[in-house]
C-alpha cells in the first residue's frame, strides 16, 4: 500500500513539472506570432451623446501555435471619445489610466472584449463621428489595434413633459428624446412642427387631453418612433421593431385632433382613440403612416375619425380596429403583413355590438394581407334595433365575395381571391419582404388597384402629395410609371 502511494505522488510530481516545463515554454516572444480579431473595426452605429449605448462585443483569438501574453491593453485616447472597454473580465478604468496588464491568451484559446460608449456633447446639429482603438501590446513588442467608431448625436432630452397651455414642439436642428412620456392636459393644444423627429423611450408616449395637431407638409413630415439607433441583429435596426414606444392615445376630453404628412412606427398601439360625442370631429388623419404596431395601428372606440391617404399596415391585433362611432375612410392602404406572430389580427375589423355604428365608410381604399380573409365585421345582436350604416365603395377588399342581402353595402368592389396568387396581396405591392422586415406600400405595376378608384370622390393628391391622374388609383399611393 505504501509503494503505491509512493507511486502515485512521484506520478503526480512529473506531471506537475511537465506541466510547469510546457507553461514556461508555450509563450512565445516572436513577432510573427499575433492575435486575430473578430473584427478589427467596432462600428456602435449612431448614439445620442450623454446616452450609453447598448454593448457590443468581439473575440480575440490565439491560433499562432504558441501562448501570448499581452503586456498591456489600453485605450490608445485614454477614454477621450468615452469609450468603455471590458477585456477578458478586466475593466480599463481611470484609476488604471484606462488601460490592463499581463493579459494571457494560451494557445488555441479566446477571450472576449466589450465595448460601451457614453459620448460627450459635441456642440453641433449632426451626428459627429468619433473614433479610438484598442491597442493590444504583446511581449515581442509587437502593437495590434482594434477600430472602436461611432458617430455621436447631440439631442434634446425631455422627461414627463406636461402641457398646461398651448405650446410649440420642434423647429430645432436637433432631434428630440422623449423620456417617461408627453401629456397634453384638458384646454391646451401641442403644435408639433414639420421636420420634427421626436424618439421615444420604451416607456414613453403621448397622452392627449386637451388637442394635438402634429402637421407636416409633403417633403418635410414629421415622424414619431423609438429611440434605439442600435441594431437587434446586423440585418436589423430596432426601428424595423415593433413595440419600441407606446404610441398616442386621445382620452375622452380630446377633440379636434390633426395628423398629417407624419409617420409614426415601431409603437405598441399607434393610436387608440377613447370614446367620445360622435357629433363632434375626434381625430382628422391625413397624408400619414401608422406602422409596425406590436397591439393595433389605430383602435377606436364610438368617435368621429375622418382618414384619407393614409397607410395602416402591419400590426398585431388589427391594423383598423373601429368599435362604433362615425368613422370616413378614403384612399387609404390598409395592409396586414406583420411578420413577428402569425397569430396576427385582421387588415379591418369595426363592429356594431359595443357601439351604434352611426355610419363607416370605406371608399377608394385597398384592404389586403397574408390571410385568407383580411376584413372582420360583427353586425348587431338579433335583438338589437339599430341599422347596420356601412359602405364600401371602389375598394378592392381581400374577403370571400359577399353574395347574401349584405351585398347592398358593398358597391364597385373588388374582392381580391386568396387563390390568385399573381396580382393579389402581397403582389400588389413594390416590396413585401418579411425575412428582412423591408416593406414598400407603393403599387407595383401589376396592381388591380391601378386606374380602379372613383374619379370623382378620390383624393386630387396620394400620401405623398403627388397629385393624382384623371384614372386614380385606389389605396394611398398613386402609381407612376417610371421613366
Amino acid at each position: 500500500m505504501k509503494t503505491r502511494n509512493i507511486y502515485i505522488v512521484l506520478t503526480l510530481l512529473v506531471l506537475c513539472l511537465f506541466g510547469s516545463c510546457d507553461d514556461e515554454e508555450s509563450f512565445s516572444v516572436s513577432s510573427s506570432s499575433l492575435l486575430t480579431f473578430s473584427s478589427d473595426t467596432i462600428k456602435l452605429d449612431t448614439v445620442f451623446s450623454t446616452v450609453p449605448s447598448s454593448t457590443c462585443s468581439f473575440w480575440v483569438y490565439n491560433k499562432s501555435g504558441k501562448g501570448l501574453r499581452n503586456i498591456n491593453i489600453r485605450l490608445e485616447n485614454g477614454n477621450q471619445a468615452g469609450f468603455r472597454v471590458n477585456g477578458d473580465g478586466a475593466y480599463l478604468s481611470p484609476t488604471s489610466g484606462f488601460q490592463v496588464n499581463d493579459i494571457e491568451v494560451r494557445n488555441k484559446d479566446s477571450i472576449r472584449v466589450f465595448v460601451e460608449l457614453t459620448s460627450p456633447v459635441n456642440n453641433g446639429d449632426r451626428p459627429l463621428k468619433i473614433e479610438d482603438n484598442i491597442i493590444f501590446t504583446l511581449e515581442s513588442g509587437v502593437q495590434q489595434k482594434v477600430n472602436l467608431m461611432a458617430y455621436s448625436w447631440d439631442a434634446d432630452m425631455m422627461r414627463n413633459v406636461v402641457i398646461d397651455k398651448d405650446s410649440t414642439l420642434g423647429g430645432s436642428a436637433k432631434p428630440i428624446i422623449v423620456y417617461g412620456g408627453i401629456t397634453v392636459n384638458d384646454g391646451a393644444t401641442l403644435t408639433i412642427v414639420p421636420g420634427t423627429t421626436i424618439f421615444f423611450h420604451a416607456d414613453a408616449g403621448m397622452d392627449v387631453y386637451g388637442r394635438l395637431k402634429c402637421v407636416g407638409d409633403a417633403g418635410n413630415e414629421i415622424t414619431l418612433r423609438g429611440d434605439r439607433l442600435d441594431n437587434m441583429f446586423d440585418y436589423l435596426p430596432y426601428d424595423y421593431v415593433s413595440g419600441q414606444w407606446q404610441g398616442i392615445r386621445l382620452r375622452e376630453s380630446s377633440y379636434e385632433n390633426e395628423i398629417r404628412y407624419t409617420d409614426v412606427h415601431g409603437t405598441f398601439d399607434g393610436i387608440k382613440v377613447d370614446s367620445a360625442d360622435v357629433s363632434r370631429l375626434k381625430l382628422d388623419i391625413e397624408n400619414s403612416t401608422i406602422h409596425n404596431c406590436q397591439g393595433y395601428a389605430l383602435t377606436a372606440e364610438s368617435a368621429k375619425i375622418i382618414m384619407r391617404n393614409c397607410e395602416f399596415t402591419n400590426a398585431l391585433r388589427n391594423c383598423i380596429c373601429i368599435n362604433g362611432g362615425e368613422t370616413d375612410i378614403n384612399n387609404c392602404t390598409i395592409a396586414q403583413f406583420y411578420p413577428f406572430d402569425s397569430n396576427r389580427g385582421s387588415a379591418l375589423y369595426f363592429s356594431m355590438n359595443k357601439y351604434p355604428q352611426c355610419s363607416f365608410t370605406c371608399i377608394n381604399s385597398l384592404v389586403t394581407g397574408y390571410a385568407d380573409d383580411e376584413m372582420m365585421i360583427e353586425t348587431y345582436d338579433e335583438d338589437e334595433k339599430y341599422e347596420a350604416n356601412y359602405l364600401f365603395d371602389h375598394c378592392i377588399i381581400r374577403t370571400p365575395k359577399i353574395t347574401t342581402e349584405d351585398s347592398i353595402h358593398f358597391v364597385n368592389v373588388i374582392f381580391e381571391e386568396y387563390e390568385d396568387t399573381v396580382k393579389t396581396g402581397r403582389k400588389n405591392f413594390v416590396k413585401i419582404d418579411s425575412q428582412n422586415l423591408r416593406y414598400d406600400f407603393r403599387l407595383d405595376s401589376i396592381s388591380p388597384a391601378i386606374n380602379a378608384a372613383d374619379p370623382v370622390s378620390a383624393m386630387p393628391y396620394d400620401r405623398k402629395g403627388q397629385r393624382r391622374d384623371d384614372k386614380p388609383d385606389i389605396g394611398a399611393y398613386e402609381f407612376f410609371k417610371e421613366e
